[in-house]
């Protein structure tokens, strides 16, 4: 993996509690709390992004389709939704 050097700039209190979680030996740097906090952020817009195109899918099958009660569109949504995230590893 290749890194990058970057200058960023954070408020004093990111910057104290990131100081802190190094202090508390959970990581070995501020570089490495602020590339956790990158990674965190990606899984995230990744799992929303998973999440939209689980529910464009469900309404274009609704479009093609008969109407179904919302209960089983509920249970049909959620289930999509647990094989999107599990399909992208992230439903842990």
């Amino acid at each position: 993996m290749m890194t990058v050097k970057a200058s960023i700039s954070l408020t004093d209190r990111q910057d104290a509690f990131a100081r802190s979680l190094v202090a508390e030996g959970k990581y070995s740097s501020v570089s490495a709390v602020v590339q956790r906090a990158l990674d965190l952020l990606h899984e995230e817009t990744d799992a929303r992004e998973a999440d939209t195109a689980a529910l464009r899918s469900l309404l274009e099958q609704r479009r093609a389709g008969a109407f179904i009660g919302a209960d089983e569109a509920r249970k049909r949504t959620e289930a999509m939704l647990a094989r999107k995230r599990a399909a992208l590893g992230l439903d842990g």
